[in-house]
């Protein structure tokens, strides 16, 4: 259980204890179990079986029930992507590539943050260089979010659970027999080939990430260098072939 479900739990808890105090203290409402009235007994004995039954609900709901998560390509939010990582968070396997897709998540968010600054102090956003800039910004970030796409849409092929199978069932091959080690080198191949283009979409975000940095070190020495058009930094360049080259892939 991670540390907000853990939160959300204890306020559950404090919160269905404070009720009850509430409605059972004879000083506040005057219901008591065991009291003179049939009717006060009756109604304290509800209310307890009725916070048993939120207190069961909402531990199911918080421990076990699985989140709903949209669709891959009906993401829209950071948050989205980080539910729909999370589910493999777990998975041994997958650990070193699930904590490196969040934290690269949160690097983004902090560059954007960062470069935004850095434009408003440097231009007004309505001038053209602003606006190349911003652009620019906006079109890595696509990138960035394509690339998160593409891992999840690689690890929705398996389960969780099937990662965790897969990489138990490569520790004990040795007890198979020769039909079954030929089945299973055919499925660890193919288990191999989509870690391997997790890896590949993870390592396009970490160059991504890089360019943003060398993008904001440029910007911080504008006012050092003789460029007649922001389009000649050697970062927007780099950043343009790099937008070009995804553009010629996705085509």
């Amino acid at each position: 259980m991670d540390g907000s479900k853990a939160v959300k739990l204890v306020l559950l808890v404090a919160g269905v204890v404070l009720i009850n105090i509430i409605m059972l203290s004879p000083g506040f409402l005057g219901l008591e179990i065991g009291g003179e009235s049939a009717l006060q007994t009756a109604s304290g004995v509800t209310i307890l079986f009725i916070s048993f039954l939120v207190l069961l609900y909402g531990s199911y709901v918080l421990l076990f029930k699985r989140p709903v998560l949209a669709p891959v390509r009906d993401m829209r939010t950071r948050e989205d992507y980080i539910a729909a990582l999370h589910q493999y968070r777990n998975v041994k396997v997958l650990k070193d590539d699930i904590a490196l897709a969040l934290d690269q998540l949160d690097r983004i968010d902090k560059k954007k943050l960062t470069l935004l600054n850095v434009l408003q102090q440097r231009f007004e956003q309505t001038e053209l260089s602003y606006k190349k800039f911003y652009a620019v910004i906006a079109q890595v970030e696509k990138l960035f979010y394509l690339n998160i796409n593409g891992v999840l849409n690689k690890l929705g092929v398996f389960s969780a659970s099937d990662f965790s199978s897969m990489a138990s069932q490569q520790r004990s091959r040795q007890r198979t027999t020769q039909r079954s080690t030929n089945v299973m080198q055919k499925k660890t191949a193919l288990y191999e080939e989509y870690l391997s283009h997790v890896t590949g979409y993870l390592d396009s975000n970490e160059e991504i990430l890089l360019k943003l940095d060398q993008l904001l070190l440029e910007i911080s020495l504008l006012g050092s260098t003789d460029y007649k058009d922001v389009d000649e930094m050697p970062c927007m360049k780099e950043i343009d072939q790099l937008i070009q080259q995804t553009k010629f892939y996705k085509q």
